[in-house]
């Protein structure tokens, strides 16, 4: 393809630190989802669906991911339609007290493209006082 043929296509990427608050509502929230979206238990997926509810009731990341659909992201907006998305999630160490907690220009080496790598990565600041990478 050519860069005028791919140029209409837009990675976005978006990381979010969130603080779960209540783990019980979070997976209950989940495990109602899954049992929309699976139906009766005892289904040609029943195999499947207890998996994922074991995976939602040990591990909030788990829950949340399960939760979370970029298509809905993005349903709403006019002119886009998504063509490909992943997320993943994973309990993290984080400190909202620590300075240095959200230091994108290192906490993700290898994320993204591999010849990413010979791109310098330059702090710019921005009004709200966030530091952002900028390319």
């Amino acid at each position: 393809m050519s860069t005028s043929e791919t140029s209409r296509f837009v990675r976005l990427r978006v990381e979010m630190v969130l603080e779960i608050t209540d783990a019980d509502a979070l997976s209950g929230t989940a495990l109602e989802s899954i049992a929309a979206e699976y139906g009766e238990p005892g289904g040609e997926s029943a195999e499947e669906r207890m998996h994922a509810e074991s995976a939602v009731r040990e591990d909030g990341a788990e829950a949340l991911a399960s939760l979370i659909d970029p298509f809905d992201l993005v349903a709403e907006v006019p002119g886009v339609e998504l063509a490909q998305a992943s997320w993943t999630s994973e309990i993290v160490d984080y400190d909202p007290e620590e300075p240095d907690a959200w230091d994108l220009d290192h906490e993700d080496e290898g994320y993204g493209d591999e010849d990413d790598d010979d791109v310098p990565h330059n702090g710019e600041e921005h009004d709200d006082g966030e530091e952002r990478s900028s390319r």
